[in-house]
């Protein structure tokens, strides 16, 4: 766990993706080195205790948490999101499950739409833990007030949504939880921290697969929450002894991956508005699902809340779901996979990988169609991405 270095607190975003969190080494590298260490020596038992009991800095056994390399990413993390401190895992869902582990004993909220593997740990395996989950659609929150008055503790949500983009007020709903003492956890990663930056508007807690965006190649697997030292202090202790800690080989590329991150988020955001506009013309598309539309249902509020609308746009074919499935499968730029915020263009359908946990009759109450197809914009040419999906719809012809 790595505080924010003060100094780079006046500098801006790209500025700090670069230097924050940096070691320099004896040879004068210009990037922290990989420490691929698992165990640190000392020279003395003495030695060993003022840094495990904190006197002095130091690194005692990697799975801990103390690697060089990890510490310089997660300064580097709280940094770009504004936070006190974050901690780095193995994965986005590594992230999330600790995150409930640490603070969902006295039950979790959930509001709107969320990723399929968290819903699933919510609904089927916490509770095998004794942990009491609730959720709530985006349209249910006059529902809230009761449910937080029963005192239950952690509230969690993602704004955008996954697959709808559903946009929540999260200054509003982070204030509402506050008042009957409930923390507020907020899944960032369709937005990632160039686009918003929920610690400002009231979050305690925000969790990222830094496998999407803040990976931004298809090449790495890793998550990170951040929030204050005392609220990630309990976090750090489920991370430790569930082995859930990022590998310094991955966390080396990830810090790597975060000096480009606002460039290529700023193009995707462009990219994804070129084409959520193209598409909405379409005749063989029945609705395009984009913060950045005026036409979105939470436009105004994205507005607000976001300074970029993002590279994940979900369309909806005047189709079935097999229709739906024969426009994925004639692409032949845009890949056919189940993950996003990639450099490359993915598309998928969520009733078949990232929302196949939830029943049919769950994703219907979502409004969750098997005519949707969800698109991860990436940094081709918008044009090349516009013809290859045109292509692809004429085969509905």
């Amino acid at each position: 766990m790595s505080k924010t270095d003060d100094e780079d607190g006046h500098h801006g975003f790209p500025t700090r993706a670069i230097h924050a969190g940096e070691i320099s080494d004896a040879y004068g590298s210009p990037r922290t080195p990989l420490y691929s260490t698992t165990t640190f020596s000392f020279d003395t038992t003495a030695d060993l205790l003022d840094v495990v009991e904190g006197r002095k800095p130091g690194c005692l056994y990697t799975r801990y948490g103390g690697n060089p390399t990890i510490n310089a990413l997660e300064a580097k993390l709280a940094s770009l999101n504004h936070a006190e401190a974050a901690l780095a895992f193995a994965a986005g869902m590594a992230a999330i499950s600790a995150l409930f582990l640490a603070h969902g004993r006295r039950g979790v909220i959930c509001v709107g739409d969320v990723y399929g593997g968290t819903w699933q740990l919510l609904s089927e395996q916490l509770s095998l833990l004794g942990i009491h989950t609730e959720a709530l659609l985006g349209s249910e929150l006059d529902r809230l007030a009761e449910l937080l008055k029963r005192g239950t503790g952690l509230l969690y949500f993602e704004s955008p949504g996954n697959p709808t983009l559903e946009i929540i007020d999260i200054a509003a709903i982070s204030a509402q939880a506050h008042a009957h003492g409930a923390l507020v956890a907020l899944d960032n990663t369709f937005a990632s921290p160039v686009n918003q930056q929920p610690h400002l508007l009231g979050v305690d807690l925000v969790v990222q697969s830094a496998t999407k965006y803040l990976g931004g190649h298809s090449d790495i697997t890793a998550g990170v929450v951040s929030g204050s030292t005392a609220l990630l202090a309990p976090i750090a202790a489920w991370r430790k002894n569930l082995g859930q800690i990022i590998a310094p080989e991955t966390a080396h590329l990830l810090s790597r991956s975060l000096c480009t991150l606002e460039v290529r988020v700023q193009r995707q955001n462009r990219n994804a508005a070129t084409i959520a506009a193209a598409l909405e013309r379409h005749p063989k598309i029945r609705r395009v699902l984009y913060p950045g539309l005026p036409s979105f249902p939470g436009h105004e509020l994205a507005k607000r809340q976001m300074s970029g609308f993002g590279g994940m746009l979900t369309v909806e074919i005047d189709g079935s779901g097999a229709e739906a499935s024969r426009v994925v499968d004639r692409l032949r730029l845009i890949r056919l996979a189940p993950s996003l915020g990639g450099v490359e263009s993915l598309a998928t359908q969520p009733s078949t990988t990232s929302h196949r946990d939830f029943s049919p009759e769950e994703r219907l109450r979502r409004g969750i169609s098997d005519a949707m197809i969800r698109i991860s914009v990436g940094l081709e040419d918008p044009a090349d991405l516009l013809a290859d999906l045109e292509q692809a719809l004429a085969g509905l012809d």
